[in-house]
């Protein structure tokens, strides 16, 4: 096992290991607040792992609620938001209580909102079931929900008590779910200097564990040393200005790793051809990008993904932040005017514009 300590505004440990969902209460007992606990978690999650933690916790003492939301974006909305609330208002919870997210990153995001927000905040625990979630969504304290307009336009800066990543819930993921984590991993190799890039050439399973345990401390080092997104933490959206504008188009059809690995794509062959990036970079990304069986491109145009970009958070006034890749393993951070930024990827998706004319 694994335990990764961040230092935020909170401290709480990251543990990463195989067969920890049955001794959580061992490694959580430090950061347990009181004596009620709701765990959170979707009907895909629930029937396979929701009694293993029950079971775990029932020796700790907590009376245990649960709250099952539907599977997949969709669910991170305001309604259930509020449902969730609601629900934890009903079953007594204080603020001397705990919130166990169990699942993916909706579930996560969901649960730690509500956690955040009820009582002005109750403990939090994240328990990732998939790649993306372990290696990106559950550290750092991002939670939020989508809102029409946009996704994760709702949201707060809270970091949980502890996160538990066992491994073994991994190791059985679908093969698009896996894949979907597997563009976060990625992006990891390709926003720091790690040895992260040279494992992504040999299967993942068998090095899962160190693999999990090399991103999150990346992203420890970058949310420690910018916790409310003011600088170098933007580094961590690198391929996402891109992504949301795709999972948006798409109705949210599109997964949020497929969206990313395009975007990241498509944002590296943007900077190649603006001269910022060497072409070798752009080349080597999406080798890896089809090798893990992820999508290098998109059907949607410039100027779609321009109109939905404008409505993401990662934007300042009339001026969009863009992550773009100067070498192997290192990102910087670009502001760009808005309505700029259709010709600058125009001629990564090969299109034309208004503008720039044929690419």
């Amino acid at each position: 096992m694994k335990r990764i300590s961040v230092n935020a505004s909170k401290t709480y440990n990251v543990f990463i290991g195989d067969g920890l969902l049955g001794r959580i209460g061992e490694l959580i007992t430090p950061a347990l607040r009181g004596g009620t606990a709701m765990i959170v978690t979707d009907d895909i999650v629930g029937p396979l792992y929701l009694e293993g933690l029950k079971s775990a916790l029932s020796g700790m003492g907590p009376y245990v609620y649960t709250h099952i939301i539907p599977n997949g974006e969709a669910s991170k909305n305001a309604d259930n938001y509020v449902a969730l609330l609601t629900a934890m208002a009903e079953c007594g919870l204080t603020r001397s209580d705990t919130v166990f997210a169990l699942g993916g990153g909706v579930v996560g995001d969901l649960a730690g909102f509500a956690a955040a927000t009820f009582m002005r905040g109750v403990g939090l625990v994240q328990i990732p079931t998939t790649l993306l979630a372990a290696v990106d969504s559950s550290v750092g304290g991002k939670t939020a929900i989508d809102l029409p307009q946009g996704k994760n336009l709702a949201g707060v800066f809270y970091q949980p008590a502890a996160v538990v990543c066992d491994v073994a819930l991994l190791k059985t993921l679908p093969e698009s779910v896996f894949t979907d984590g597997m563009a976060e991993v990625i992006k990891y190799a390709f926003i720091a200097e790690t040895p992260l890039l040279e494992r992504l050439k040999s299967p993942i399973i068998p090095q899962l564990e160190d693999v999990i345990a090399l991103c999150v401390s990346i992203k420890r080092d970058i949310v420690c040393a910018d916790e409310w997104e003011s600088g170098e933490r933007k580094l961590l959206n690198f391929g996402h200005t891109m992504g949301h504008a795709i999972e948006k188009c798409s109705g949210y059809t599109i997964s949020h790793g497929h969206a990313v690995a395009a975007g990241m794509a498509i944002i590296t062959r943007a900077a190649v051809n603006a001269g910022l990036c060497p072409p070798e970079v752009a080349q080597m990304l999406e080798e890896l990008l089809l090798q893990h069986s992820l999508p290098i491109d998109t059907h949607f145009s410039a100027q779609e993904l321009a109109s939905a970009a404008y409505s993401d958070k990662k934007r300042s006034g009339k001026n969009v932040f863009l992550i773009l890749p100067e070498s192997l393993g290192r990102c910087t951070i670009h502001e760009m005017p808005s309505d700029a930024l259709e010709e600058f990827i125009a001629p990564a998706l090969g299109i034309t514009t208004q503008k720039g004319g044929e690419r």
